[in-house]
């Protein structure tokens, strides 16, 4: 196994844990919050799109498929397009509104999409790249794909959890 196809099935079980997680739910249980200020499985689930979509995009130097492809339109949400939830107050939790599970998973497909198909490129030696000066020491490319990868896992297993909680 190539450094492309670790990261690649590391992606896909992102892709596995989101769809297990939303599948068949309602509007209103993927908009339920278990307590006032928490998030939802629909929040969540698009948090972890954007972010993927914004930081494999910005490392890829491709356009957002968030943009590319109308998403933003299709979602409706009152934020910005450059927006991916980092910061979001409990009223713009709130704001992030999923009719079906379809809307969710059709985004997030995309985006694990477009990155398998960029990844797929990917050389060992790409790794060492340095993607972020803003930081001390910078940030390589693959110290930012990992952290997308544990960013992503871990919203990925909280709307799990919370099918859970809703479901019983």
């Amino acid at each position: 196994m190539n450094v492309a196809e670790m990261l690649a099935d590391g992606f896909s079980r992102i892709q596995g844990v989101v769809h297990g997680a939303v599948d068949g739910l309602t509007g209103e249980q993927l908009t339920a919050r278990v307590g006032p200020d928490a998030n939802s499985i629909a929040w969540l689930v698009w948090h972890l799109a954007r972010v993927q979509d914004d930081h494999v995009a910005g490392v890829a130097g491709t356009e957002q498929v968030w943009t590319a492809h109308d998403w933003h339109r299709r979602f409706g949400l009152p934020f910005p397009p450059a927006d991916i939830g980092y910061g979001h107050s409990s009223a713009d939790v709130a704001a992030v509104r999923a009719d079906s599970p379809e809307l969710l998973t059709g985004y997030y497909d995309a985006v694990h999409e477009q990155t398998v198909a960029w990844l797929s490129e990917l050389r060992e030696a790409d790794l060492d790249r340095i993607v972020d000066e803003r930081w001390d020491p910078p940030v390589t490319l693959g110290v930012r794909l990992v952290s997308v990868l544990s960013d992503d896992l871990q919203h990925a297993g909280q709307a799990a959890y919370l099918r859970g909680v809703l479901l019983g």
